[in-house]
């Protein structure tokens, strides 16, 4: 690794920045189309939310295999047919509008979902690995998020504007150009990543040791194993705080669908600002003091939402459709559920750094596991929507308040590496 390191870096760095915002701009679409399939198919608020569960339930699916890919092709080419995935995918969302049927919504969300796997098997690691140590690494990470968090702030605020204001007209067609968008962003990535030079440091040292047989693996250390614990619960926290309160603010306080969208908008582009922060600190902040941090002020922010006064407004800053920002009148609980998106923005980045750290050779087939467990982000806001359709949308939010509480318990006590006696090199 020392040759590697006198590089530069800066190309493949950047090309695996906008990888992370292609993640989070198709990711993010299952948040208003939750809202579109609720309208156009007369869903419960469970059954809008199987879009995003089928999109997260492909990372269980795929995030072994997709390690194995890594492992074997290396991340350009683990890369590449992501990309091609992802095309199809979002092809597949497109035609569900012109058939105008759930079930192929729903294998469009599927598919989408077996490439962002691929590309978060693939960014993830090699942005770790970039970084000159672990606190660079999360630093890189950070960076990353936050163009994560630009795609993820245009979305609902792009499709929420598209959706327009007449709840019964709403349909996937609708959101047809924020669908040619995205397959327009798979054509360009395609082609730069064909013509790009990523490093591959592990397939070298892999032909190295081809003869070596291993008697430890990923799942050796304990660390990592509650280390993907806690990236499925902080997925479905990340996704089920906005995906809910977007219903929350449509159905319950019959708030019109584009204010909504910027209000969600507003989260995503929070959490944008909270990575910045993180990547200016990281360097000098370690990822167990971030996420220590933010899951205990998570945890306040989500207990006010649900108790504080429900007659309580506040006039908030929110972005708009327009790509500027203006005051919004909202429910002080809304504001409290949106200030959420400063503190779930780093999380991401801490755990996966605290979950990697010290394995070394394992590190490719780790990640490989660790998105296998981001279907947490499906299957909890899922189970969150059901609650909600049961004991209202409130409550539902004890599952997200459960769910910071178990981070917090990861960073101060899960996180430290137990198992430095095993060899990593």
């Amino acid at each position: 690794m020392t040759t590697t390191k006198k590089q530069n870096f800066a190309l493949p760095i950047a090309i695996m920045f906008a990888l992370f915002f292609m993640i989070s701009f198709v990711t993010g679409l299952q948040n208003p189309f939750g809202v579109i399939v609720k309208a156009q198919f007369n869903a419960s608020n469970f059954l809008s939310q199987l879009g995003n569960l089928a999109n997260f339930i492909a990372y269980a699916c795929m995030g072994i295999p997709a390690g194995i890919m890594l492992k074997r092709l290396g991340y350009k080419k683990t890369a590449l047919w992501a990309v091609v995935v992802g095309f199809v995918g979002v092809g597949i969302t497109f035609l569900s509008g012109v058939a105008e049927s759930f079930g192929v919504y729903l294998t469009g969300a599927f598919v989408s979902g077996f490439s962002m796997c691929m590309l978060n098997t693939v960014v993830n690691p090699l942005l770790n690995c970039l970084g000159k140590n672990e606190k660079q690494g999360n630093q890189l990470i950070q960076f990353g998020g936050a163009c994560n968090s630009i795609g993820a702030t245009i979305v609902p605020v792009l499709v929420g504007y598209l959706m327009g204001s007449n709840e019964s007209a709403r349909k996937i067609a609708d959101a047809n150009p924020a669908l040619f968008i995205a397959m327009g962003i798979f054509v360009l990535a395609f082609i730069v990543l064909s013509l790009t030079n990523i490093p591959e440091p592990h397939l070298a040292k892999e032909s190295g040791n081809a003869s070596k047989k291993d008697t430890h693996s990923a799942w050796s250390f304990r660390h990592f194993i509650f280390g993907i614990i806690t990236i499925f619960i902080y997925v479905g926290v990340e996704v089920g705080i906005p995906n809910i309160a977007n219903l929350y603010m449509t159905q319950g306080l019959k708030i019109d669908a584009a204010i909504a969208g910027t209000l969600c908008g507003t989260y995503w582009f929070l959490m944008f600002i909270g990575r910045l922060i993180g990547g200016l600190v990281g360097g000098k902040v370690s990822s167990k003091v971030m996420l220590t941090f933010t899951t205990a002020v998570g945890a306040v922010f989500v207990f006010l939402a649900m108790f504080i006064n429900p007659e309580s407004t506040v006039h908030m800053p929110v972005f708009n459709a327009n790509l500027s920002f203006g005051l919004q009148l909202v429910p002080t609980r809304i504001m409290f559920l949106v200030l959420c998106g400063l503190c779930t923005s780093v999380m991401w980045g801490s755990i996966f750094n605290l979950a990697t750290s010290g394995l070394g050779k394992y590190t490719e087939m780790a990640s490989g596991i660790f998105m296998m467990m981001v279907c947490g982000g499906g299957v909890l806001p899922a189970i969150q929507g059901a609650i909600a359709d049961s004991a209202g949308y409130l409550n539902s939010y004890w599952l997200i308040f459960g769910g910071m509480i178990l981070m917090f318990l990861y960073a101060v006590v899960g996180s430290k590496n137990v198992n430095k006696d095993i060899v990593t090199e």
